[in-house]
């Protein structure tokens, strides 16, 4: 990237039966990304197949859920900054170099993408949006009442970190509660958190892996474990 010509971007792209999608999210980061990684869960359609023939790197996860592939990417990017996106199609790949500015600049060490602040076509209209919307936001007042600061969505995968904070922080978290420890542990160890609008949009293809009646207890038990 030009404006980045002493630092290597590396984006990350968890993926679980995005076969539909995956191909479009690759080819929107091309351009934003010194190199790509597809993390790769226990999929049953062929999303690591329409990965590979984009030339990306495909990492097989261990099925344990998104925060474990999250981590296992961190171990193994090579870039000075990580990018996550989901490979849904929600996130606007254009969006990354505002996203990583922050870092770039010196100003942040962690930035995250707020729907709150950018918008969201995905968080409202049923009951199913209306709860996660609710849990979201209540998590979020939690840490910010905890920490004294003002986020306004803890809970978005579209996020950038410098990758030696990133291994700094001993993330331990299997799922997506994942997001909300990175951004708990980031304040907690003295790191720089910032946030920037950017929209979220309705995924392009498939169904979400998340079911909120089986995880809202983990949510629960992250936030209290992490907050303290």
């Amino acid at each position: 990237m030009g404006m980045t010509p002493a630092l290597k971007i590396s984006i990350v792209i968890p993926a679980l039966n995005e076969a539909q999608t995956i191909g479009g999210v690759i080819d929107g980061c091309q351009k934003y990304g010194d190199e790509i990684l597809v993390i790769h869960g226990p999929s049953s359609d062929n999303t690591a197949e329409v990965a590979a023939k984009r030339g990306v790197r495909i990492i097989q996860d261990n099925g344990r859920g998104k925060g474990a592939a999250i981590r296992e990417a961190i171990k193994q990017v090579t870039g000075d900054i990580i990018v996550f996106i989901d490979a849904d199609g929600s996130h606007d790949p254009d969006d990354i170099p505002r996203l990583i500015e922050p870092i770039v600049t010196g100003r942040a060490d962690h930035v995250t993408g707020s729907r709150l602040i950018g918008g969201s076509s995905e968080l409202h209209g049923g009951f199913d949006e209306f709860f996660r919307l609710m849990g979201s936001a209540f998590i979020t007042a939690c840490i910010n009442w905890r920490f004294r600061v003002s986020i306004s969505d803890s809970q978005n995968g579209f996020r950038a970190i410098r990758t030696d904070v990133a291994r700094r922080l001993s993330l331990k978290e299997d799922i997506t509660t994942i997001e909300q420890e990175m951004i708990m542990k980031t304040i907690k160890r003295g790191f720089t958190l910032t946030e920037i609008p950017a929209h979220e949009y309705k995924r392009k293809a498939g169904v979400s892996k998340i079911r909120l009646t089986k995880v809202w207890f983990r949510y629960v038990y992250s936030l209290f474990k992490y907050l303290i």
